[in-house]
């Protein structure tokens, strides 16, 4: 939460997502329209990186961003995977 409100209450006219310098209207734009299924995505998705990131604060920030466009599909792929599975018998 603090990152999003860092970012909510930030000046600068640009702020850096994924390398990617955007206009900070829109990604405030976007973070105010997070709700908590797109916090407890996000969460969830970090809490099971087994990937060494560098720079948390930039990949949480692009996490969250990124959230609304990945959410779905994210967990249409894990239905996908439970049905597979339980077709083999695993």
């Amino acid at each position: 939460m603090e990152l999003m409100v860092e970012v909510c209450c930030s000046r600068r006219d640009f702020i850096r997502i994924a390398g990617e310098e955007m206009a900070a209207g829109v990604v405030k734009s976007r973070f105010l329209k997070l709700n908590h299924e797109h916090i407890a995505y996000v969460l969830d998705s970090l809490s099971h990186n087994t990937t060494l990131v560098k720079n948390i604060k930039a990949y949480t920030l692009a996490a969250l961003y990124n959230a609304p466009t990945t959410i779905s599909q994210y967990y249409a792929s894990l239905v996908s995977h439970d049905l597979a599975q339980d077709a083999a018998g695993i």
